[in-house]
């Protein structure tokens, strides 16, 4: 009789040891976080080529520290912008690939040295990148692993895609 409270005790704490849930991925914070208001402009669910463009090229401008109009988009191909810009250390030419997912931006770096870092950016230790566009202006804020957040109002404007 004297053992019937611990083996009942026991029994409680080995219950407690079940599976947990995985911890969510940043990406799965931010959209759980994000809200849309009635005030705050959503995203499209597609976009068109130009904006698809205008959006990329803003999202890798603000990621790699540059001006929009740094950025040159070399070919548009089934949703994903190829684009360039000039090296600032070398002078030579960076690439990457873009798409868009509802709010979000992708991105991929190419033409890496080391091929496994040739990857597109949406692993969770990846910094999420989302827009909103209002007219001339895309916002892009990045919200980093740690919960960081930067934030980043570009003009990119429509008329100038036509390269």
């Amino acid at each position: 009789m004297r053992l019937s409270p611990a083996i009942v005790i026991g029994a409680f704490a080995l219950a407690a040891c079940g599976e947990r849930e995985a911890a969510p991925t940043p990406a799965e914070k931010v959209a759980a976080a994000a809200k849309p208001s009635d005030a705050v402009q959503t995203a499209p669910e597609v976009l068109n080529a130009a904006d698809l463009r205008r959006v990329c090229r803003a999202g890798l401008a603000a990621v790699h520290g540059q001006e929009p109009m740094a950025i040159d988009v070399d070919d548009v191909d089934g949703g994903v912008v190829h684009a360039s810009w000039r090296a600032p250390v070398d002078g030579g030419r960076m690439r990457a690939d873009c798409r868009v997912e509802k709010d979000l931006i992708v991105w991929k770096p190419l033409n890496l040295p080391d091929p496994t870092l040739v990857r597109w950016m949406n692993q969770s230790d990846d910094p999420v990148i989302r827009y909103v566009m209002d007219a001339q202006a895309i916002t892009i804020t990045q919200t980093l692993p740690d919960g960081t957040k930067e934030q980043a109002e570009l003009a990119v404007p429509a008329e100038e895609e036509a390269r």
